[in-house]
């Protein structure tokens, strides 16, 4: 065998080499996202189709999907969830977008301070940060929110546990707790914008706001469209708030499909129902974010 024959025979077992250790590291991940993910993604499509028991359960085919659609507490869920979404989703960007431009004029260390102190709330557990609330929500005098309505002589508020403010009272906990990471990213997005665009417009006279609005956001765009997507999933999935707030009360004005999911898998037992109306809203999910990408994605690149 020649030189070059033996160079190709090394190339081609160093090659091969490299490869497996390559396959290696991805059979890992497909590993545990087998385990982890699709598995019970696939078990949760079968049982939807079931009355489910521990031991032998019924096939009953599609009377998980009507029973949840025939279901008043079902569409309720859904509608209280849409209504947190949309006042949460939209205002928490507005928020976050906000601070960020006006965190970005100062230096590097101060910004960096800034967004220590956003992001400490995101530290803390999500039930640390309930039991906060709640005391802040207390219905007695001595709550800080009803102190705070004391001073102006307006009498206190059950705030939890009226239907009239438990809503509002839940939106504005998400409104008020839930930035860190969105300023961050969003801190992240304006370092990116050159600054000659800046400075061509201070050259033709732009004030502040018109730089926001002609340069600033437009350049934006990728990181918002982001963040509405992941801000959109993540609230139809809200959960912890308000089974540790409300408990989905009163009269179920709180109650989300997570909840109701959760409720009907682990405290009634209804697992093929539970596992029915998980997938009916990973449905809803998945279209959401598709429109949403054709609707604001069409001009933008990442």
């Amino acid at each position: 065998m020649g030189k070059e024959g033996k160079k190709t025979k090394i190339k081609t077992k160093f090659h091969v080499a490299e490869n497996i250790s390559g396959w290696s590291f991805i059979a890992a991940a497909m590993v545990i996202f087998a385990i982890f993910t699709l598995y019970p993604v696939i078990s949760a499509v079968i049982t939807s189709f079931q009355k489910y028991k521990p031991i032998g359960s019924d096939w009953i085919g599609v009377k998980n999907y009507v029973d949840a659609i025939k279901s008043s507490l079902f569409w309720k869920s859904v509608k209280n969830t849409i209504l947190y979404t949309a006042a949460v989703v939209p205002l928490s960007l507005l928020i976050s977008f906000s601070i960020s431009v006006m965190i970005l004029p100062f230096k590097r260390k101060t910004q960096s301070v800034f967004k220590a102190l956003y992001y400490l709330p995101g530290i803390a557990s999500g039930v640390a940060t309930a039991v906060v609330w709640l005391w802040l929500y207390d219905a007695s005098p001595s709550g800080i929110f009803n102190r705070i309505l004391g001073m102006f002589g307006i009498s206190s508020v059950n705030w939890l546990s009226s239907s009239k403010t438990a809503m509002l009272s839940l939106i504005l906990m998400a409104l008020l707790s839930s930035h860190g990471s969105n300023i961050i990213i969003y801190m992240a997005a304006l370092h990116g914008i050159d600054n000659t665009y800046f400075e061509a417009a201070e050259m033709d006279g732009a004030s502040f706001m018109q730089k926001v609005r002609y340069i600033v956001f437009p350049l934006c765009k990728p990181t918002t469209l982001f963040l509405l997507v992941t801000g959109i999933i993540g609230s139809f999935q809200v959960f912890m708030n308000a089974y540790m707030m409300t408990g989905g009360g009163p009269d179920n004005n709180t109650t989300m499909v997570g909840l109701l999911i959760f409720n009907n898998a682990f405290t009634y037992g209804k697992y093929g129902l539970a596992c029915a109306q998980a997938i009916m809203l990973a449905i809803v999910i998945a279209f959401l974010t598709m429109m949403q990408f054709k609707v604001m994605g069409d001009d933008v690149e990442y």
